[in-house]
C-alpha cells in the first residue's frame, strides 16, 4: 500500500480514481523535503503516476511513471492547458477525477488538495483491468447469446422453422446477414433450401439455391460436405455470387464467414455469415462463437428431421390403429362408440371390428390391458390377425381357438404381461330377426336390450386370448327380433370412476338402466346418449379406454 505523508507530495489512490484522504503517522524524525534524493527516491517508486501543482496550477513535479504515461507534461506546464484533454478537463472544472484514454492506454486518475492551494493527481493504469472487464462482458454475452440460440432452436421441431430461426438468430449478433442452407436430403431433390435474415428485413426469405449459387461461393460446398472453412475477405467477382440471395441494397459483402451444420451422420447444411464492409471482420473468437452456434443449429436441424419422420410415421400408424368405420350389413342396423384414455392420440387398447360376408357378418370387440401406443400395438395385432384368420374361419368358437394359438405364439409372447379379452360374433339374417353366435375370451357380457325394453346379459364367459395354449373359451346363441338390439362393450365403460363422491365405479347396474332408459332409439342415438351417460358421470376425470357396439335387427321391409 502507497502510503501519504502530511504535507508531502505522495499518496495511495483508490479504484474510484481519488487519493485516500486516511491521516498517516508521520516519521519521527520528520518530514521529508520534497526535493530530498530520499524523497525523490521514493516517488520514483510508486505505481501510481504522481503530479504535484503549485498555486497557480503548474507543475512542480513528475515522478518516474507519470513520465512514462504522460510524457507531454513535464515540469512548468500549466495543467489545466495539457494535451491529456480529460485531465485539462477536470482541472479547469474543479472536480476530482478522471477517465482517459491515451497513446492506447485507458487511465485513470484522482486528486488531493496539499498544503495551500497545491495539489497532487494521482494516476494508475487501469488497461489491464478494462480489458478483463471487456473479457468478461464479451464471455458473458456470448454465453447469453448461446443460451437464448439453444432454447429458441430447441423449440423448433419443423425443418423449415428450425433453417428460419437459425437465420433469424444470427443477425445482427453474428453478422449483417446469415443465409442458412439445408442439405439436399436425397438425389430426388438435388439442390439445398435457403433462408435468408438481413439486418432490417421485416422476415426471414427462403428459396431454393441453384449451382450458381453452391459452386460459385468459395467454400460453400466443403460445408454443406462438412468440411469447415477460414472466414476471408471476398473479391467483387465472389461477391457477386451471394446477390442470389441477399436482400437488394444490402450494399458490398466486406468478409464472409461460411461453417458446416454438423449433423448426426454428417453435414445438415451450411451457415454463411455476411458482414458489410466496414464492419470488423471475424476475430478467433467470433469463428469460434460462430461454428459453436452452427453446430447447435445443426444438431437442431437434425432433431427436426427426425421429429418430421417419427411424425409422419406416427401418423401411417395412427391411421391404421384408428377405429374402422362401420360398413353396411343388409337388415342390420349398427353403431359403434370408441373413446380412447386421454383422448390425445385417439388410439388405445380396446376395439372393434366388423366384417361382412354374404350371409351376414362377423364381428369382434376386445380389450387388450394397459392404454396408450403399447396397448394399441397389441390391438393392431390382434385386429390384422382377424383379418387373416376370418379368411378360413368364420365360426366364432373355432375362430377364437385360431387367434388364441396366433397370439401366443408370437416371438415376444413370453415376455408379454399383457391379457385380451374379445367377443367374436357370427351374425346370419333369417326371416324373422337376426341370429347370433357369440364365443367369449373373457370379456363382459353383451346386454340385450328388447324391443319392449327389458334387458338381459348373455352369459358367456371363457377365458382370455393370447394367454394360455390350451385356454378354455365358451359359446353362447342369441335371436335378434325385429327392434332387439345387443350391446357389446369393453370394462371402460363399467369401471369408470366418478359419481358424487368421484370414486365410485359406474357399474353394470347403472349401465342397464341407462340401456332400458334408452330404449326405442335408433342404435347411433342409444350409443351417443350411453357415452353422454358415462361423461357425466366422470365429471372430466380420467378414464380407461371404452369401445362399443351396437347391432340392431332391422324391422321387416
Amino acid at each position: 500500500m502507497t502510503t501519504t505523508r502530511r504535507g508531502g507530495i505522495a499518496g495511495p489512490i483508490g479504484d474510484d480514481g481519488q487519493a485516500s484522504r486516511r491521516p498517516t503517522r508521520q516519521s519521527a524524525g520528520g518530514a521529508l523535503p520534497a526535493d530530498s534524493p530520499l524523497a525523490r527516491e521514493l516517488l520514483d517508486g510508486l505505481a501510481e503516476a504522481v503530479l504535484t501543482t503549485d498555486e497557480t496550477g503548474r507543475v512542480t513535479l513528475v515522478n518516474a511513471r507519470a513520465a512514462d504515461l504522460l510524457p507531454e507534461i513535464v515540469a512548468g506546464v500549466e495543467l489545466s492547458r495539457c494535451p491529456v484533454a480529460a485531465l485539462a478537463r477536470a482541472v479547469s472544472d474543479g472536480t476530482d477525477s478522471f477517465d482517459a484514454e491515451h497513446h492506447g492506454r485507458h487511465l485513470r486518475g484522482g486528486r488531493r488538495q496539499l498544503a495551500g492551494s497545491r495539489y497532487a493527481w494521482y494516476v494508475r493504469d487501469v488497461t489491464e483491468e478494462h480489458a478483463r472487464t471487456d473479457a468478461l462482458l464479451a464471455e458473458r454475452s456470448r454465453t447469453a447469446f448461446l443460451a437464448q440460440a439453444g432454447s429458441r432452436l430447441g423449440l423448433s421441431l419443423h425443418r423449415d422453422q428450425t433453417l428460419r430461426t437459425t437465420a433469424t438468430l444470427a443477425v445482427p449478433y453474428l453478422a449483417d446477414a446469415a443465409v442458412a442452407l439445408l442439405r439436399p436430403p436425397a438425389p430426388a431433390e438435388p439442390h439445398p433450401r435457403w433462408t435468408r435474415y438481413a439486418d432490417g428485413e421485416p422476415a426471414p426469405v427462403s428459396g431454393l439455391a441453384g449451382p450458381e449459387l453452391t459452386d460459385a461461393v468459395p467454400g460453400l460446398s466443403e460445408a454443406l460436405d462438412g468440411v469447415p472453412t477460414e472466414p476471408s475477405a471476398w473479391s467483387d467477382t465472389e461477391a457477386a455470387a451471394l446477390t442470389a440471395v441477399l436482400p437488394s441494397g444490402f450494399g458490398r459483402p466486406g468478409v464472409v464467414l461460411v461453417s458446416p451444420m454438423p449433423g448426426p451422420g454428417g453435414s445438415a447444411g451450411a451457415l454463411v455469415l455476411v458482414r458489410r464492409a466496414g464492419r470488423a471482420g471475424f476475430d478467433p473468437r467470433d469463428v469460434e462463437l460462430a461454428r459453436e452456434f452452427a453446430a447447435r443449429a445443426g444438431a437442431a436441424l437434425a432433431a427436426a428431421e427426425l421429429y418430421g419422420e417419427q411424425a409422419h410415421l406416427a401418423r401411417v400408424l395412427q391411421t391404421s390403429l384408428l377405429p374402422p368405420e362401420l360398413p353396411t350389413v343388409p337388415g342390420v342396423r349398427m353403431a359403434d362408440g370408441y373413446r380412447a384414455a386421454g383422448d390425445t392420440l385417439r388410439i388405445g387398447g380396446d376395439f372393434y371390428e366388423v366384417f361382412p360376408h354374404s350371409r351376414g357378418a362377423l364381428f369382434a370387440v376386445g380389450d387388450v390391458s394397459g392404454k396408450g401406443v403399447g396397448a394399441a400395438v397389441l390391438t393392431g395385432r390382434v385386429r390384422q390377425s382377424l383379418q387373416t384368420l376370418r379368411l378360413v374361419e368364420q365360426r366364432p368358437l373355432e375362430l377364437i381357438h385360431l387367434l388364441n394359438r396366433t397370439l401366443f405364439d408370437a416371438p415376444d409372447a413370453a415376455r408379454r404381461s399383457q391379457l385380451t379379452t374379445v367377443l367374436l360374433g357370427s351374425l346370419e339374417r333369417g326371416p324373422a330377426g337376426v341370429d347370433i353366435r357369440i364365443a367369449g375370451g373373457g370379456h363382459p357380457a353383451p346386454l340385450l336390450l328388447t324391443a319392449a325394453g327389458s334387458v338381459v346379459p348373455v352369459p358367456v364367459g371363457g377365458m382370455p386370448v393370447g394367454a394360455l395354449a390350451d385356454a378354455r373359451f365358451a359359446e353362447a346363441r342369441v335371436h335378434l327380433d325385429p327392434g332387439d338390439l345387443l350391446l357389446a362393450y369393453t370394462d371402460g365403460v363399467t369401471e369408470a370412476t366418478g359419481g358424487p363422491v368421484q370414486a365410485e365405479k359406474f357399474g353394470e347396474r347403472r349401465l342397464r338402466a341407462a340401456l332400458a332408459a334408452a330404449a326405442g332409439l335408433p342404435p347411433a342415438a342409444l350409443v351417443d346418449r350411453l357415452l353422454q351417460v358415462v361423461d357425466e358421470w366422470l365429471g372430466g376425470q380420467a378414464h380407461d379406454d371404452i369401445a362399443m357396439l351396437a347391432v340392431c335387427a332391422s324391422p321387416p321391409a
